[in-house]
């Protein structure tokens, strides 16, 4: 919520990247997404508008996740050997040969709290080949297909919803409207519920967060579906994103439910952002993969 109300200076991020070649005495090549979700997706682009610098189609996670450890290049191996985080102001912290993703993240959290909320970030030096082998590929450019097919239907009168889910693949798990929200800041995250009454039938939905969208719970406590599968709640007429930071009461939204990215499925990633490390004692059941979907 604090990036909703706190405006950035804009050029964090570079202040960062530069941070680290100084560092390192290493030149950057080319610039990745630590994420394809919300404003982490879009830093990367403008800091290559401001360096001339090429950006990878690919992404670290292939959705959204609130820890740096959830990286798929931290689970996979890459060192934490360089880092920075910059304030709007120009404070900035560096960070070198931390022992862990975990520890990184929970220096570079603290330290964003006290910068007052937000910070722009930049880690780590990896090579091509890494990145070639464990970066979800494709997330830039479906993000961009994904606005596009969005925008299509809306111009033709058709259903953006079903053409969003279309490019996704996936499948939809509730139509409803927001009754109740609970959202409480810990640490640094965005905690909570949303829990959605069904618009055609009498039911009910709930979904938790720590500022992304966890697990989804039915009438019965039953889970539909949980980490590291992406559950989505999107408008019900224009398929814009609802996000934890915007949900409010009486929205009409559809959740659809989209199979995790394969990398994020294995017994090491798993570790790190299945259901168990989030706090929920129960198996990760994936949804079904739809192979005409991304």
């Amino acid at each position: 919520t604090i990036s909703v109300e706190k405006f950035a200076g804009g050029d964090e991020e570079v202040q960062s990247l530069r941070a680290i070649e100084d560092l390192s005495g290493e030149t950057v090549d080319a610039l990745i997404p630590g994420e394809i979700g919300g404003a982490n997706s879009m830093a990367p682009l403008c800091v290559a508008a401001m360096t001339d610098l090429p950006v990878v189609d690919a992404d670290g996670m292939g959705r959204a996740f609130p820890e740096l450890q959830m990286d798929t290049f931290f689970i996979y191996g890459t060192p934490v050997n360089y880092a920075a985080t910059t304030d709007e102001r120009g404070n900035q912290v560096v960070y070198r040969d931390i022992d862990s993703a975990k520890r990184l993240e929970d220096l570079a959290r603290a330290i964003t709290v006290q910068m007052g909320g937000r910070s722009g970030y930049a880690f780590p030096l990896m090579t091509g080949a890494f990145v070639s082998e464990y970066a979800v590929p494709h997330t830039v450019s479906l993000a961009t297909e994904l606005g596009r097919a969005v925008e299509r239907a809306r111009d033709a009168g058709t259903d953006p919803v079903d053409a969003g889910r279309e490019l996704l693949g996936g499948e939809e798990l509730f139509a409803g409207k927001i009754v109740d929200v609970h959202r409480r800041n810990r640490d640094g995250f965005a905690l909570g519920s949303v829990t959605l009454a069904g618009l055609d039938e009498d039911a009910t939905l709930e979904i938790e967060f720590q500022n992304e969208f966890l697990v989804a719970r039915d009438d019965d406590g039953d889970l539909r579906t949980t980490v590291p599968d992406l559950i989505c709640l999107v408008d019900t007429d224009t398929g814009a994103p609802v996000t934890t930071d915007a949900l409010r009461y009486g929205q009409r939204v559809r959740v659809l439910g989209v199979p995790a990215p394969e990398l994020l499925t294995t017994p090491e990633a798993l570790d790190v952002v299945g259901p168990e490390a989030f706090g929920y004692e129960v198996p990760y059941d994936p949804l079904p993969r739809d192979e005409t979907g991304w």
